[in-house]
């Protein structure tokens, strides 16, 4: 039996999105503040029989902030199960509980698939006065909100659901329409399955064992209720007999009396006693005092003595957990929960859950990767939340979901949804270390060359002074043009986020037409070059045709390659500095750089592309990359390739980028302090939100007069 989807509506940041499971190990990726803690603390409170009280204790901070007013709305967490064992104690739990209604037929009992549900709903007291309100009467319905307290809920568990929780349609008939006031007069509805009775809740059947984030392992340890070795003895301790512990506990007792019977204890005693006689008098003395030994006569307490130590270098010495290094400490907490998580399979449950909360703090890469790919049991279903790109990269891309923010709400995805299986397997290819970053951007730009990688992310820090990593961006080589094998993942069933693609249409900077007599290596060469050019023509229908209709995709093209557009654009004299690092003869500097600024394609064209393979385009990128500066012109297809990833921008973000070039400006010496003392008080005032983004954008015209930015940030709002 295993979790294969899960339902949260209106829980904390989560309006109503569905996750998707599968059998085994299962990943759950996502930025920070996406939602992996709540959504396992949602499992949590539906599985862990730790926190069944916490289950009927929701407060109004559980519901999603998106709703604006929570009263009279309903938190709803549902577990849908499949693969329900045989078993008749199994059967017998969820036909009478939490099967799927309509699924038994007769003389065929067995139940393949089961829901489990938790509602947190108004109590029926206030769902009548809801189901009464006469349609749009607005008024009333504030009055009965206005009077809503958490006291006025209810937690319900239920089973043998039929309902599509994830349908905004179908939540309405059951909370009601708050936007035209319209409630459905039923006050009870059986979709949302029967009530589950108390004996029979499903966390007494199942082993479920939760590894929180690894955040302070020393303190756990410290903290006998956190304990996982106290833990793991106290599981044990049940198996160890009184007659195994008797002797222990009566040599505890006899050492206790050893220490107490000590003559310098009892020296010590009698002046205390004295002492407090000549202090306070007879009268308001104690009228006994002793010193005892306190060490534990209690198989319990015995085990709350216990301490782990252990050898982490090749020195010989075992060290307590706070002498360890935070991975060696993180490592050891996570093999005793582990060894906790065993113990509790033993006991035969129906079924295994593991949670493994953020695993990788302060473990080396390596560890991660092995953890995660040999902590595998055939029985046991595994979710990991991660932040580790290392640990998503050994993850099967069928088994992740992937949390994303949108506004104030966040949502899951499921990257292979509708994917042929060919499909899968080449984008599990494609998940390397390094390409699998994408899995956690907030938008993606995919590139095929090292010249475009190394360079894009310089060029935008250089001129805009902000990296793409602040503004969400992960930028990613294919290193080739095979982009629809990953752009696929982008897309309305899959991952809702935007992603531009940044390629060469390769078309030819020279006249190609053959001329008779020419030599064979001009020939081939304009051969070569309308081959190109023709590739690029095709690769372009191809990506323009794969794109349509998909609002998370966006194909931008070099007319020619990066490093012609790049000169093309306004920087040749940046790629001629370079002429020195590339060539020693004289006569050749001077004729490459005739041609760097002649302006004509045909000359600089074949000139750049010659410097760069020369060097080796990525060391070229490098090179260049160096001598960069703020009035580099970035070519149009990439802003535009960038700017449909990221559309708008925050004001801090205008901030810092206008900031940034008045303070370029003014160290070049193309604006007087005057100038700069104005512009960042009218930075200022817009940062205190007294002035508005289009007054700013004219206030930076005179400011930076002529500057480039002005182009670039016009249409970004």
């Amino acid at each position: 039996m295993h979790i294969s989807k899960m339902t949260v509506v209106n829980y904390r940041n989560f309006k109503n999105t569905t996750l998707a499971f599968n059998k085994g190990v299962n990943t759950i990726i996502g930025e920070n503040g996406s939602g992996k803690t709540n959504i396992f603390r949602a499992i949590r409170l539906l599985l862990d029989n730790n926190m069944l009280r916490s289950a009927y204790r929701l407060d109004e901070s559980d519901f999603h902030r998106g709703l604006g007013a929570w009263q009279g709305h309903w938190i709803i967490i549902s577990l849908e199960f499949d693969d329900i064992g045989p078993d008749e104690s199994i059967q017998a739990l969820f036909l009478h509980s939490t099967g799927v209604m309509g699924e038994e037929a007769a003389g065929a009992p067995a139940v393949g698939k089961a829901t489990y549900n938790l509602i947190f709903r108004p109590k029926k007291e206030i769902r009548t006065k809801l189901s009464q309100l006469e349609v749009g009467n607005f008024a009333g319905l504030e009055r009965i909100r206005q009077s809503i307290t958490i006291d006025d809920y209810e937690t319900i568990l239920t089973g043998r659901s039929s309902a599509d929780f994830n349908n905004e349609a179908f939540y309405k008939t059951l909370a009601g329409d708050f936007d035209s006031c319209t409630f459905s007069r039923e006050t009870e509805h059986p979709e949302i399955g029967a009530k589950v009775p108390h004996f029979l809740t499903l966390t007494d059947e199942v082993s479920f064992t939760y590894i929180q984030a690894l955040r302070d392992v020393v303190s756990e340890f410290h903290n006998n209720r956190t304990n996982p070795l106290l833990r793991l003895l106290k599981i044990k301790s049940g198996e160890i007999s009184d007659a195994t512990m008797l002797p222990i506990v009566t040599r505890v007792k006899e050492l206790n009396n050893s220490i107490e019977a000590l003559e310098d204890v009892q020296t010590v005693r009698s002046n205390i006693r004295d002492t407090i006689k000549d202090a306070a008098g007879e009268t308001y003395s104690p009228s006994s005092l002793s010193i005892k030994s306190d060490l534990p006569d209690e198989a319990d307490k015995l085990f709350q003595s216990l301490r782990l130590f252990v050898g982490e270098s090749d020195e010989n010495y075992e060290g307590a957990i706070h002498e360890l290094s935070l991975g060696g400490a993180n490592l050891i907490f996570l093999t005793l929960k582990l060894l906790e998580f065993k113990y509790q399979r033993d006991k035969k449950s129906i079924a295994n859950f593991l949670l493994i909360e953020e695993p990788e703090a302060h473990i080396h890469t390596h560890i991660q990767k092995t953890l995660f790919d040999r902590i595998s049991y055939s029985d046991t279903q595994i979710i990991y939340s991660t932040h580790s790109n290392h640990i998503s990269e050994v993850s099967k891309v069928q088994s992740v979901n992937i949390l994303g923010k949108r506004g104030s709400e966040c949502e899951a995805y499921q990257p292979t949804t509708e994917l042929k299986p060919e499909e899968v397997t080449t984008i599990q290819r494609y998940l390397d270390a390094v390409r699998n970053n994408l899995l956690f951007a907030k938008s993606v730009v995919l590139v095929e060359g090292d010249a475009e990688e190394i360079l894009i992310p310089i060029l935008f820090k250089k001129v805009l002074g902000v990296s793409l990593d602040e503004l969400g961006i992960s930028l990613i080589n294919i290193r080739s043009t095979g982009f629809k094998n990953v752009a696929l993942l982008f897309h309305d069933t899959r991952i809702k986020k935007r992603c531009s693609i940044i390629t060469d249409l390769d078309s030819a900077f020279i006249d190609t037409t053959l001329i008779p007599g020419e030599h064979e290596n001009i020939a081939n060469y304009k051969k070569k070059c309308e081959n190109s050019a023709v590739v690029g023509a095709r690769r372009k229908v191809a990506l323009d045709e794969f794109i349509t209709g998909n609002q998370w995709l966006s194909a931008q093209y070099a007319q020619h390659t990066f490093e012609v557009d790049f000169v093309a654009a306004g920087n040749s004299a940046l790629i001629a500095s370079l002429i020195p690092e590339v060539y020693s003869d004289e006569l050749v500097k001077i004729l490459a750089n005739a041609e760097i600024t002649s302006g004509d394609k045909a000359r600089f064209g074949p000139r750049v592309i010659t410097m760069a393979k020369s060097q080796g385009k990525g060391w070229f990128a490098i090179l260049l990359g160096e001598i960069i500066d703020h009035k580099v012109v970035i070519p149009e297809y990439i802003l535009k390739a960038i700017f449909f990833a990221r559309p708008t921008l925050t004001s801090e973000l205008f901030y810092n980028i206008y900031s940034y070039r008045i303070r370029s400006a003014l160290a070049r010496g193309d604006i007087p302090q005057a100038v700069s003392d104005a512009g960042m008080i009218a930075l200022n005032d817009f940062r205190k939100g007294s002035v508005d983004l289009a007054t700013l954008k004219t206030v930076m015209g005179p400011t930076l007069p002529g500057d480039l930015i002005h182009n670039i940030l016009a249409p970004i709002v």
